[in-house]
């Protein structure tokens, strides 16, 4: 998932919400007051420099991906059809964050509509856990594609590649909504700042009056069950390939079958180090600076959807070649 890792983040949150829900002055806020960098402030315009170049380069680089299977039939299979789901799913993770922190960058532009704000956590939760879907379901293709080859067309069929898509959304937004429903009812009276670029669930729960400790449960809960059964999933997968693969005559035979599952296997690396990295840092950085902890948190938001298109144009053959060939026309 791309939104900061909720496995690791909420159980602090249990005792802060069982020793706080007993206050009376209760108010609801109309906006948040998203503080950006704290401590950086005077920094923001500088910081904005990468963060937009990141943003620009994925949005290109998605945009280029999207552009190359819709125009070339020899894509058009299961396994660039979950490409562009992945696509899409890093455009919305990027997109939701990026605008209004460039916002509060350049121009001070603190304010978040308490619905605005919502909205936005609905997406980056919701995306975050079809992005990990996608991953399992990618898994599947190469695990159908190298362990029963002669099966991969029926097996796959457009109908399947549908209907597994709808399921990965389906998971992604009902998982969700019960946290978005509870959040919207919640009291807020402590205050309405929120010292984070965008809307960090774990940073709204602080501010709730309410006993949050079912709803703390149930991310934990969700974050366990999305997270482990996905990197299951992919391990079981990529277990049973790696076997296919070994057990091939020739080692150019190996090299060649293991060629179609590197751009996947980076993919997943880049998807869940980053996830890895920013868990950690939430669960035992506590020492650390704020402003650190909000850089990592973007970081984590927009470095995975400026790689993945470079992962697959540079390392999957057909994709390579049909931008040589896009670039190659351009210049006569």
């Amino acid at each position: 998932m791309h939104e900061t890792p909720l496995c690791l983040s909420v159980g602090h949150l249990l005792s802060y919400s069982m020793s706080d829900s007993n206050s009376t002055d209760f108010t609801n806020p109309s906006t948040f007051i998203l503080l950006g960098i704290s401590g950086l402030q005077a920094a923001h315009v500088w910081i904005s420099i990468p963060f937009c170049a990141m943003y620009a380069i994925a949005i290109l680089g998605n945009f280029t991906i999207l552009f190359i299977v819709k125009r070339e039939p020899s894509l058009h299979g299961p396994m660039y059809y979950f490409l562009c789901m992945l696509v899409v799913t890093d455009l919305v993770l990027s997109t939701a964050v990026l605008p209004k922190m460039l916002s509060i960058f350049w121009f001070n532009s603190r304010e978040i509509n308490f619905s605005a704000c919502l909205t936005q956590m609905f997406f980056l939760l919701s995306f975050s856990v079809m992005h990990s879907g996608i991953l399992v379901a990618m898994a599947f293709d190469r695990y159908v594609a190298i362990c029963d080859p002669l099966r991969h067309s029926t097996t796959l069929t457009n109908p399947v590649v549908a209907k597994l898509g709808l399921a990965v959304v389906l998971r992604g937004v009902m998982l969700i909504l019960p946290y978005l429903f509870l959040a919207r009812r919640w009291p807020y009276c402590r205050n309405n700042i929120i010292p984070y670029t965008y809307c960090k669930h774990i940073a709204v729960l602080k501010l709730a009056c309410a006993d949050i400790s079912i709803i703390s449960y149930y991310i934990l809960s969700v974050a366990f069950l999305v997270i482990g059964l996905d990197v299951f999933f992919i391990a079981v997968s990529y277990t049973q390939i790696l076997r296919a693969i070994f057990s091939l005559p020739t080692k150019d035979a190996r090299l060649k079958t293991f060629g179609t599952c590197g751009s996947h296997l980076c993919v997943i690396l880049a998807s869940y180090t980053t996830h890895l990295f920013s868990a950690l840092t939430e669960r035992f950085g506590h020492n650390m600076a704020l402003h650190f902890h909000v850089l990592m948190d973007n970081v984590y938001l927009l470095v995975p959807p400026m790689l993945n298109p470079i992962i697959y144009g540079m390392r999957t053959q057909q994709i390579r070649d049909r931008l040589l060939q896009l670039f190659s026309h351009k210049g006569i």
